[in-house]
């Protein structure tokens, strides 16, 4: 600290430091945004609520299924069969949100046992928000526990 001190003592440098600051305090004081600059034309997201029906989902379920028990939990678990499809409901909140439609299946495994499948397909929620996304849980074989209890944070 004193070193600094010192040095400040020095003709050059406390008169390059005095006319930095003062450079900085001579600068024009902040103005609220014009008309223009307020983002006028952006009013938000547009949804359609355009969404695939529940049978359209059950093919990117069985692969990312197969894919994330294969790869992560080192099974040979995969889905065969799905059946008795149904929609449990459309947008159930608020208009303004994102269209979401929750559908429920049985779905029949490799190993023999049919398990409920709870999904949701959502507009826009795919890849960087491009085309339609899908959220799925297998009620029994959620063993990252990201929908617990049994799948039902993937319920409405």
């Amino acid at each position: 600290m004193r070193d600094l001190f010192t040095s400040l003592k020095k003709p050059g440098l406390g008169a390059a430091l005095a006319m930095l600051f003062g450079l900085l305090s001579l600068g024009e004081p902040a103005q609220a945004a014009n008309p223009l600059e307020l983002n006028f034309w952006l009013s938000g997201p547009r949804y359609d609520g355009r969404v695939a029906e529940c049978e359209r989902a059950l093919g990117t379920i069985t692969h990312q299924f197969w894919e994330k028990e294969s790869t992560f939990w080192n099974s040979g678990l995969q889905i065969t069969a799905y059946g008795q499809v149904h929609e449990t409901a459309f947008r159930p909140w608020q208009s303004d949100n994102i269209p979401r439609r929750y559908c429920s299946a049985e779905a029949m495994l490799s190993d023999g046992k049919v398990r409920a499948v709870h999904y949701s397909i959502i507009e826009d929620g795919g890849f960087a928000g491009y085309d339609q996304g899908v959220e799925w849980c297998v009620v029994g074989l959620d063993r990252n526990w990201a929908f617990s209890p049994n799948c039902r944070a993937a319920r409405p």
